[in-house]
């Protein structure tokens, strides 16, 4: 479920009233349910730890979802462990308050500087994906005196995915190595000075809402660790990725139970079963994709003889999943429809200078009006994380809500922070 709900004519988030935020920190803003994610959270880490009894199951948080300072704070202080992608993503996560024990670092193309970072903190693992990667960590790991705990993230060749762009478990994917290379790399990495290989990672793609995929995933998984322990190697850590799906169309009385968080979990408990291997999982977008929505106010209406356009001062720079994924994401308005309103077919567009500044086309609204607020639903995964400055608009503002009490979590960017940015080459007055 999601704590966003219509109180007394107005929508809330938790208890706080939209209109108190948008009034004190203006719009385009996000603004995430600390309740919302806390649940979920608790949700999914009592899910996973049935999966493999006697063994630790590790839950680490992948940040690329929403790497807001207050968003992490909170999973921090539930006990979640961090999966990062960048060196920055490390610095955050540290900074957020999880220790280096339990920050896994992932991603095809890791530099030599963002590894020497990562072997000195300590964190818990880096997840191989080259074989280049593999000298690269060793090399970097021995000149710094350790020797880095470390998995093969293996490409199953199974992709799944709510878009051909978030999946990644495929061969045409640039993700992981491949299955007929990793025993080799095993034996090699086994005999590295400057490597401690622990086992396997696979992670094959984002927003899936069935377990099929992931079973004949892991499956092959599972018959990996297998093989490669009858090749008299160690194999302790089997890391199973993420991607689990979230409902992106929500009725108002949406409650997002257990059931398919429970049908992967049993799935994963019943296919590990007397694996005795540590498990861990990279849950995103289950987490804090329902705890976060994009508010934002209506600046004019635009009429056609054979549609409506409706401007919103929110954009695709805020926003750019439907612009990039032609995602999906409920539109409800801050002040509550009266019931049988009137509702017009809107094309809701926002100011950027390109045709593809628009969040849907055709949707059935109840009829709007210059300074109305309205909400983009399900939006805490991916939108204020992917935004950026482009059309030189300034970063939004993010707030985090708890309870009755609501702080700015990352103020919204002044025109002289964005100008302040860019530097004039010498010969130019």
């Amino acid at each position: 479920m999601h704590h966003f709900a219509y109180r007394d004519g107005a929508l809330f988030a938790e208890d706080v009233d939209l209109r108190e935020i948008a009034d004190k920190v203006g719009t385009p803003v996000y603004v995430y349910s600390s309740a919302t994610i806390e649940r979920h959270y608790r949700l999914y880490e009592a899910a996973m730890a049935s999966t493999a009894p006697g063994k630790p199951a590790h839950v680490f948080y992948a940040m690329k979802a929403n790497s807001n300072l207050g968003v992490l704070k909170t999973l921090a202080a539930l006990g979640a462990g961090a999966d990062t992608v960048s060196e920055g993503e490390i610095r955050k996560a540290l900074a957020a308050g999880f220790p280096a024990s339990k920050i896994v670092f992932s991603g095809v193309g890791k530099a030599e500087s963002e590894l020497a970072f990562a072997v000195e903190a300590g964190i818990y693992q880096v997840n191989i994906e080259t074989e280049g990667e593999l000298d690269l960590l060793s090399k970097v790991a021995q000149r710094l005196g350790k020797r880095q705990e470390a998995v093969f993230r293996v490409n199953p060749d199974i992709g799944a995915g709510g878009h051909a762009k978030i999946t990644t478990g495929s061969s045409a994917n640039k993700f992981g190595v491949s299955f007929e290379e990793v025993h080799r790399l095993y034996a090699r990495a086994a005999n590295m000075a400057g490597v401690r290989i622990m086992g396997l990672a696979v992670h094959i793609g984002s927003q899936i809402r069935e377990v099929d995929a992931f079973e004949a995933a892991y499956t092959k998984m599972r018959d990996l660790v297998l093989a490669l322990r009858a090749e008299g190697h160690r194999v302790d850590r089997l890391d199973l990725g993420g991607g689990l799906g979230i409902p992106y169309e929500v009725p108002k009385d949406f409650d997002h139970g257990p059931g398919l968080i429970e049908a992967y979990a049993g799935m994963v408990a019943k296919l590990m079963q007397g694996l005795d291997a540590e498990l861990g999982f990279e849950p995103g977008r289950l987490i804090v994709g329902n705890a976060g929505i994009l508010l934002t106010k209506v600046l004019h209406l635009n009429p056609r003889p054979t549609k409506e356009f409706l401007v919103v001062d929110a954009a695709m720079n805020d926003l750019m999943r439907p612009a990039m994924y032609e995602a999906y994401h409920e539109i409800w308005p801050v002040a509550e429809p009266a019931e049988g309103a009137k509702t017009i077919a809107y094309d809701v567009v926002g100011p950027i200078c390109e045709s593809g500044d628009t969040f849907t086309a055709g949707r059935e609204l109840s009829a709007l009006k210059p300074g109305d607020l309205i909400a983009f639903m399900t939006a805490g995964a991916y939108g204020a994380s992917m935004s950026s400055t482009y059309n030189q608009r300034p970063l939004v503002a993010e707030v985090l809500v708890k309870g009755d009490k609501f702080a700015v979590t990352r103020p919204r960017q002044t025109y002289e922070e964005l100008i302040g940015t860019d530097r004039a080459p010498p010969w130019l007055p």
